[in-house]
C-alpha cells in the first residue's frame, strides 16, 4: 500500500491557500467574517501559511447550533479562517482518499453523487431478486478516532498532515475517542473514507458486486433471501471487530418488486418514485413557504429562488402527477404558474409605476405612464374620475416598455419566470373597479 508524505508544503503553498478561500468564500461573500478575510488576504494567508509549517495552526473553533431536518441533528459550523484551512487540506488529501474508494462508493466524491447512486440501485434492482439494507446507528456520533488516524496513517505518512489530521479528531467528541462533528468539510470525506474497509469486505471477501453504499447508507442485491440474511451477519460481525460500529437492529429484507426506499426515493426496477417521508416533507416544506411569502416575510423572487432549490430534488424523480397537485395546491406563486389575477398585476405596477409622477430612476423612462389609475395621497378620499379601467389592457400598453431595454425594476409580465405570468387573461365579468 503507497502512503503519500511531502504534503504539508503543498498544503501550505499560498496559491493552494488563495483557491481555498475562494472555495470557502462561495455563497457567503455577504458575511462580514468573509469580507474581513478578503481585505487582508495576503496577510491571512500568510500567516495561515506560518501556522501549517510551524504545526499550530488553531482548530476547533465551532459554532453550534441544532437542525430537524428530518429528525434532530447537532451542526458545528467552524470559523471561516478554519474553513479555509479544511479546503486547503482536503485539496491535496482528497484526491489521495478518492482513489483509494470503491466505484459503487457515492457520497463526497467527484462525479458522483445522491442521484447517481440511486441510478445504479435501480440497475441492480433490475438484475435481482432481492435487497438487502443496512444502515449504521448513529454513525457520525460512533467513529473511533483511534481507529480512523490507524487508517489515515496508512494513507499519509507526513508528520504535519497526521498530526493536523489528529488535532481536528480531538477538537469533538461525544464519548471517550469518539464522534466525527456534522457540518465540516473534513468530516463529510473522513467519515466516508471511514467506511472503505467494509466496502472491500462486501465486494472482495464476501464477492457480492451488486452493492451500492452512500455514506452509511448501503445496499446489498441477491437472489435469495437465505443468502443476505448470511451476509447481515458477517457485515455486522465485521463492523463490531474492524471498525467498533453496530448496525440499526431493523435491517429492510425485501423482493425488489415491492420497492426500495433510498436517499429520499422509492426506487423499482422500471423507476424511481418519491419515498413517503419525501412526499410529506415536500408537502410541509410548500405549505411553509407559501406561508412566508403571503406574511410578507418574502419576496415573490424569494420565494421562487427558495422553492427552485426544492424542486432540485424532486424532479429526476417518476412523479410529476404528485409534484403537479402539489404545485396547484400550494406552490403556484412560487414558480410562476398561477392563473394570473389582472388586479394582482395592476397593483404590482402600480406600486412600481405610480401614475402622474415621472420616473427618475430611469432616463429612458422619464415621461409619465399613461393609462395607469392616479394612486390618491393617503389623505385624500376622492375616487379616480371617469370609467374604471380595465387592467388587461392597461398592462399590455405598457408591455413595451417593461420588456424593452429599460425595464430594470420592472416585472416582466411577458416571462413566464417573473413570477407574474405568461398571458394576461380576459378581465374578469367581477371586476368592477380599479385597485386605488
Amino acid at each position: 500500500m503507497t502512503r503519500h508524505g511531502s504534503l504539508i508544503e503543498r498544503i501550505a503553498d499560498p496559491e493552494n491557500l488563495r483557491w481555498a478561500f475562494w472555495r470557502a468564500a462561495k455563497g457567503k461573500r455577504s458575511r462580514p467574517d468573509c469580507r474581513e478575510f478578503q481585505e487582508s488576504l495576503d496577510r491571512r494567508v500568510g500567516e495561515l501559511r506560518e501556522g501549517l509549517l510551524r504545526g499550530d495552526v488553531p482548530v476547533g473553533n465551532y459554532h453550534y447550533f441544532m437542525v430537524h431536518d428530518p429528525k434532530e441533528r447537532r451542526i458545528c459550523a467552524a470559523s471561516f479562517e478554519e474553513r479555509v484551512l479544511h479546503h486547503a487540506l482536503m485539496a491535496v488529501c482528497e484526491p489521495v482518499l478518492d482513489r483509494a474508494a470503491i466505484a459503487d462508493s457515492y457520497a463526497c466524491r467527484p462525479g458522483k453523487g445522491r442521484w447517481q447512486a440511486v441510478e445504479r440501485a435501480r440497475g441492480h434492482a433490475r438484475s435481482h431478486g432481492w435487497f438487502l439494507k443496512m444502515d449504521v446507528r448513529k454513525y457520525f456520533d460512533s467513529v473511533s478516532h483511534e481507529v480512523l488516524g490507524e487508517a489515515l496513517r496508512r494513507k499519509f505518512k507526513d508528520p504535519h498532515v497526521l498530526e493536523l489530521f489528529g488535532r481536528i479528531l480531538a477538537s469533538y467528541h461525544t464519548g471517550p475517542g469518539c464522534g466525527l462533528l456534522i457540518g465540516n468539510l473534513t468530516s463529510q470525506h473522513l467519515a466516508n473514507y471511514h467506511l472503505d474497509p467494509l466496502d472491500r469486505f462486501i465486494q472482495e471477501t464476501l464477492r457480492h458486486g451488486a452493492y451500492v453504499r452512500y455514506m452509511d447508507d448501503f445496499v446489498v442485491w441477491g437472489d435469495s433471501a437465505t443468502g443476505l440474511v448470511e451476509v447481515r451477519k458477517q457485515v455486522r460481525e465485521f463492523l463490531q471487530t474492524r471498525l467498533a460500529l453496530a448496525l440499526k437492529p431493523e435491517p429492510v429484507l425485501n423482493r425488489t418488486s415491492q420497492g426500495m426506499d433510498f436517499l429520499g426515493y422509492r426506487v423499482f426496477p422500471g423507476g424511481v418514485g418519491l419515498s413517503r417521508r419525501s412526499r410529506r416533507r415536500l408537502v410541509r416544506r410548500f405549505r411553509t413557504h407559501e406561508r412566508c411569502w403571503q406574511k410578507g416575510l418574502w419576496s415573490e423572487e424569494e420565494l421562487q429562488r427558495r422553492t427552485t432549490a426544492l424542486l432540485s430534488f424532486v424532479r429526476p424523480a417518476d412523479c410529476s402527477a404528485f409534484l403537479g397537485r402539489v404545485i396547484r395546491r400550494f406552490g403556484i406563486e412560487a414558480i410562476g404558474l398561477g392563473a394570473v389575477d389582472p388586479r394582482r398585476q395592476l397593483e404590482q405596477l402600480g406600486r412600481e409605476l405610480p401614475g402622474g409622477e415621472p420616473q427618475h430612476q430611469h432616463a429612458c423612462e422619464s415621461q409619465q405612464q399613461h393609462g395607469i389609475p392616479h394612486r390618491p395621497a393617503p389623505s385624500s378620499t376622492r375616487r379616480p374620475e371617469g370609467p374604471p379601467a380595465d387592467p388587461a389592457s392597461v398592462l399590455s400598453r405598457h408591455a413595451p416598455s417593461v420588456s424593452g431595454k429599460c425595464s430594470a425594476g420592472l416585472p416582466d409580465v411577458s416571462s413566464p419566470s417573473s413570477g407574474v405570468g405568461r398571458t394576461l387573461p380576459a378581465t374578469p365579468p367581477d371586476f368592477q373597479n380599479p385597485v386605488p
